[in-house]
């Protein structure tokens, strides 16, 4: 099970990863637990995230600094090709001696690194069961991350709706597992 902030984050881009090679190509169109977007939306949104890390994390730049550079569909013609690509890149810069430890400078203010790596970690998790409930895949995630993302979103569940990026956060039974609880509380029925 990993340990550290940077094994989770490996962990959770490898499982991503593992869910984009099983899209078939007829399900690049078929839609998503995220009502707006499709199977390559989503794809792309995780993509696309990955590929602001080395700009923002390892040359220190601005969200304003990269402008719209990486604007656009990150995917190309091979998504897993692309995915692959920037998941690497991503995996070395928060690998960097002290990159975890430097401010990060995001849209929403000055951000630790190791906070950063904590978000994309659990949103990579959430999206992973996205991708997985669109596909048909395994929608089972491992209980390491899931406990992890967990832990991330319990103490900003009461806002996440209002930054317009998550569903209202749904009721759960008593004695849900953690994973029934995680995806609750991001607004999805698992």
């Amino acid at each position: 099970m990993p340990e550290t902030l940077l094994e989770q984050h490996a962990a959770a881009l490898r499982l991503f990863g593992e869910r984009v090679r099983e899209v078939a190509e007829a399900q690049w169109g078929a839609p998503t637990p995220c009502t707006e977007w499709t199977v390559r939306d989503l794809v792309g949104h995780v993509t696309g995230e990955q590929l602001w890390i080395p700009p923002l994390l390892t040359e220190g730049r601005t969200v304003a600094d990269v402008g719209d550079a990486l604007s656009g569909d990150p995917l190309g013609e091979d998504p897993v090709a692309a995915w692959d690509r920037a998941s690497a890149a991503a995996l070395a810069a928060f690998a960097e001696p002290g990159a975890l430890e430097r401010t990060v400078a995001l849209s929403y203010g000055p951000t630790r690194g190791s906070a950063y790596c904590s978000e994309l970690t659990t949103d990579c998790v959430v999206h992973t069961w996205d991708l997985a409930r669109a596909i048909g895949a395994q929608e089972r995630l491992p209980d390491g991350l899931v406990e992890f993302a967990l832990k991330e979103v319990i103490p900003y569940a009461d806002s996440l709706a209002s930054s317009g990026m998550f569903a209202e956060p749904l009721d759960f039974p008593a004695g849900a597992n953690a994973q029934t609880r995680l995806l609750a509380l991001v607004g999805r029925r698992g």
